[in-house]
Protein backbone atom coordinates (compact mmCIF):
# COMPACT_ATOMS: atom_id res chain seq x y z
CA UNK A 1 0.00 0.00 0.00
CA UNK A 2 1.51 3.21 -1.02
CA UNK A 3 1.26 6.25 1.32
CA UNK A 4 0.15 9.12 -0.19
CA UNK A 5 0.51 12.28 2.10
CA UNK A 6 -0.95 15.80 1.53
CA UNK A 7 -0.54 18.34 3.36
CA UNK A 8 -3.61 20.10 4.36
CA UNK A 9 -3.15 23.45 2.73
CA UNK A 10 -6.04 25.32 4.76
CA UNK A 11 -4.10 24.19 7.88
CA UNK A 12 -0.78 26.25 6.54
CA UNK A 13 -2.17 28.94 5.43
CA UNK A 14 -3.37 29.33 9.02
CA UNK A 15 -0.31 28.57 10.40
CA UNK A 16 1.75 31.25 8.52
CA UNK A 17 -1.05 33.93 10.46
CA UNK A 18 -1.46 32.34 13.83
CA UNK A 19 0.11 34.38 16.72
CA UNK A 20 1.49 32.45 20.12
CA UNK A 21 -1.29 33.37 22.38
CA UNK A 22 0.49 33.60 25.33
CA UNK A 23 4.27 33.30 27.41
CA UNK A 24 7.88 34.73 26.26
CA UNK A 25 7.05 34.64 22.82
CA UNK A 26 3.45 35.92 22.72
CA UNK A 27 2.26 37.65 19.65
CA UNK A 28 4.95 36.14 17.65
CA UNK A 29 3.67 33.97 14.81
CA UNK A 30 4.06 30.34 15.10
CA UNK A 31 6.10 30.13 12.03
CA UNK A 32 8.68 32.56 13.59
CA UNK A 33 9.24 30.76 16.34
CA UNK A 34 12.68 29.78 17.53
CA UNK A 35 13.45 26.33 17.18
CA UNK A 36 14.49 26.19 20.93
CA UNK A 37 10.96 26.83 21.90
CA UNK A 38 9.57 24.40 19.79
CA UNK A 39 11.80 21.83 21.10
CA UNK A 40 11.08 23.32 24.70
CA UNK A 41 7.34 22.81 23.89
CA UNK A 42 8.05 19.36 22.14
CA UNK A 43 10.14 18.16 25.34
CA UNK A 44 7.52 19.50 27.83
CA UNK A 45 4.63 18.16 26.33
CA UNK A 46 2.33 20.44 23.21
CA UNK A 47 -0.90 22.44 24.63
CA UNK A 48 -4.28 20.67 23.70
CA UNK A 49 -6.05 21.86 20.93
CA UNK A 50 -5.35 23.94 17.86
CA UNK A 51 -2.46 25.97 19.52
CA UNK A 52 -0.56 22.16 20.45
CA UNK A 53 -1.59 20.90 16.81
CA UNK A 54 0.02 24.25 15.31
CA UNK A 55 3.25 24.17 17.29
CA UNK A 56 3.66 20.34 16.90
CA UNK A 57 3.25 21.10 13.08
CA UNK A 58 5.76 23.84 12.79
CA UNK A 59 8.13 21.40 15.50
CA UNK A 60 7.61 18.84 12.57
CA UNK A 61 8.39 21.52 9.51
CA UNK A 62 11.20 22.59 11.54
CA UNK A 63 12.74 19.26 11.96
CA UNK A 64 12.17 17.65 8.45
CA UNK A 65 13.64 20.58 6.69
CA UNK A 66 10.25 21.24 5.14
CA UNK A 67 10.24 25.38 5.77
CA UNK A 68 9.86 25.91 1.69
CA UNK A 69 5.80 24.74 2.79
CA UNK A 70 5.52 27.82 4.87
CA UNK A 71 7.96 30.42 2.57
CA UNK A 72 5.67 29.28 -0.51
CA UNK A 73 2.54 30.36 1.28
CA UNK A 74 4.11 33.62 2.71
CA UNK A 75 4.60 34.74 -0.62
CA UNK A 76 1.37 34.20 -1.66
CA UNK A 77 0.36 36.00 0.96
Amino acid sequence: MEANFQPDREFLKELVKYKMPFGKYKDWLIADLPVSYLEWFQRQGFPAGKLGAMLNTMYEIRLNGLMFLIDGLRKLG
